[in-house]
């Protein structure tokens, strides 16, 4: 069997006529983003033992794209490879047994063109050095070497230690939305998730059709959103003893750590030439943090060493199909904390503490989380009590999963999710004990005249900025009157004037809130006062005030409280301004603060969608 295999940006087909050997079942177009393209001939003298050659292909073909770090395959029958074609019926059979058992292997996309089709096609070929690349195989060769069995279990525990059957929650909500899609239960797929819509309607963010897919334009509103999520989040690390850093968003792939590191992330990757570099842009602030520590004297007394980035961005080459709105991106801000622990006690002792802030962030944003905790079977049989001490602070069931062997970085790790509108998981915060990376990337201390590689401690405690935007809008589809958390508001508070008299009280008002820390904003537009109100809650503003002749001459003002509102049946107080700003204050006290990133005057306002 002949194979020449090709690291493609894009390929692409279309089966145009048959002949007389044509398939007839087929897929008669096809394409495939960031793929091996293999292009294969399968000779006479394969017939001998089709099997064998099939299974050193498979590998043949796997260890290449994971080498090469794709994830995605496409088969493409070529005769012109070879004179001494095997027949027809045997080629079929072997391009069908290749195609499944490079589905069997579990991590690869595979598609594959109909043989016996003269068919167009378009290649676009990476151009690194090993972006083309051809095999031989013959048969009777030596038997490709067998990947390990991993084996997994998943069960559930309760805070009271009990040991559950996973089945018994499938049902359960959110948990039970969490346990399908990790056990691998099949559910509806779904249409487009609910704040696709929301994130363009309150003019938050949008798609931008000027960059690569999975990109996106922030607008005033949603920026003020992301930036006070990383006000929030740097509040979070700073208290807990985090020291924030920067680093490059670009790595070269000639030095051996990045390399292998890259090689073991599972998720596709930006790469490029930079003259006669290899490079590749970062999945996560990793490499930049690890480059500090190799470079830094680490006394064993100053461990736990906390180190934190906003890493804004950082880029994953999804698949195209993979990237609406805010759930999957190839462009995505990530708050990232590494942590250096002296030995697994200290690592234990951190990983706790780090869980608990995760839970936190989810009661912070009102966002409901569900747990799964991952870990190999050595690890759950020497630390057994723990994990079940993080189930009882958890305070909730989590779904655990014991793993045969280490086949990551980690040997435990921590996943929260959130659910969507449609019922399916939106993973958040995680943490995850790393047992390689100090190896790898040469970190170290010394005890006793030892070298010590310690653990380290990956940590994102909300997950990407992203996605957490997307758990708070498909979070409203759960609310009887949707808005977000307060001092998330892009508006905190609307003034509506009845009339052009009533804008200089409404403007003293405003002031007042805003001195005090309160995004207000005031709508002077010419409209009706039905229609102002009506658009205020449209913007989900938390508190509408309608000022006209008797607000002015008392002073106080009948208040629309969204969060105690039902459908038409909106709740009001009258309320003072001092009252008001001490009802913002209260809701909002220990979170962050950004003034309005709009005008203060509704008519002054632009429109972005």
């Amino acid at each position: 069997m002949r194979l020449l295999l090709i690291h493609s940006d894009h390929i692409e087909y279309e089966a145009r006529k048959k002949t007389p050997v044509a398939e007839e079942d087929i897929t008669p177009r096809d394409a495939l983003d960031e793929a091996l393209a293999v292009f294969c001939a399968v000779e006479s003298a394969d017939e001998e033992d089709i099997d064998g050659v099939v299974d050193r292909a498979v590998r043949e073909i796997a260890d290449t794209a994971a080498n090469l770090d794709v994830n995605a395959v496409m088969l493409y029958p070529y005769a012109h490879l070879s004179s001494d074609l095997s027949s027809p019926n045997a080629a079929v059979e072997a391009l069908k047994k290749i195609e499944a058992g490079l589905i069997e292997e579990g991590t690869l996309t595979v598609k594959r063109a109909p043989f016996g089709w003269y068919k167009s096609f378009t290649l676009a070929c990476k151009g690194h050095p090993l972006s083309e690349l051809s095999r031989t195989i013959t048969p009777g060769g030596e038997e490709p070497a067998k990947k390990k069995e991993i084996t997994r279990e998943f069960f559930v525990l309760t805070p009271g230690g009990e040991r559950r059957e996973y089945q018994e929650f499938l049902d359960g909500g959110g948990f039970g939305a969490l346990i399908k899609k990790e056990v691998g239960i099949q559910t509806p797929a779904g249409g487009e998730p609910l704040h696709v819509e929301l994130m363009r309607a309150k003019e938050l963010v949008d798609y931008e059709p000027l960059s690569d897919v999975g990109q996106h334009r922030w607008m005033p509103r949603g920026k003020l959103i992301r930036d006070l999520l990383a006000d929030y989040v740097l509040g979070l690390v700073l208290d807990y003893g985090g020291m924030p850093v920067e680093t490059p968003v670009m790595y070269d792939l000639g030095d051996a750590a990045i390399k292998e590191h890259a090689g073991k992330f599972g998720e596709r990757q930006y790469r490029f030439k930079s003259g006669n570099r290899d490079m590749m842009l970062r999945f996560a602030a990793c490499f930049g943090m690890f480059s500090i520590m190799k470079d830094m004297y680490i006394s064993p007394n100053t461990l736990p060493l906390k180190m934190y980035e906003l890493s804004t961005y950082s880029f994953r080459h999804e698949q195209k199909g993979e990237c609406i709105g805010l759930k999957r991106l190839r462009a995505f801000t990530m708050p990232d904390m590494h942590t250096l622990c002296r030995d697994m006690d200290q690592t234990l002792t951190c990983f706790e503490e780090q869980m608990l802030i995760g839970w936190k962030t989810g009661k912070d944003l009102e966002t409901p989380l569900f747990a799964v905790f991952r870990c190999t079977r050595d690890f759950y049989e020497a630390h057994e009590n723990w994990v079940k001490h993080l189930v009882a602070i958890s305070g909730q069931p989590v779904l655990i999963e014991v793993l045969s062997e280490r086949v990551h970085y980690w040997v435990a790790k921590v996943d929260l999710a959130a659910i969507d509108g449609q019922g399916r998981p939106i993973e958040n915060p995680t943490v995850q004990i790393d047992v390689e990376s100090a190896q790898r990337f040469d970190i170290k201390y010394h005890s006793d005249g030892e070298e010590v590689h310690p653990p380290i401690l990956h940590f994102s405690p909300t997950g990407s900025i992203e996605r957490v935007i997307c758990a708070l809008l498909e979070g409203t589809a759960q609310q009887a009157v949707p808005m977000l958390p307060t001092w998330l508001s892009p508006s905190q508070v609307r003034l509506v004037s009845v009339a052009d008299r009533h804008l200089p009280f409404a403007l003293e008002v405003c002031n007042l809130l805003t001195n005090a820390g309160i995004r207000a904003d005031i709508d002077d537009r010419e409209e009706s006062v039905n229609r102002k109100v009506r658009e205020a809650g449209m913007d989900w503003v938390p508190y509408v005030a309608v000022i006209g002749d008797r607000e002015v001459e008392s002073g106080s003002m009948a208040v629309t409280i969204r969060k105690q509102s039902m459908p038409k049946k909106p709740y009001k107080e009258n309320l003072s301004p001092e009252d008001l700003i001490g009802r913002v204050q209260e809701e909002t006290a220990g979170k962050p603060f950004r003034p309005l990133y709009t005008p203060q005057k509704l008519s002054a306002k632009p429109r972005f969608i």
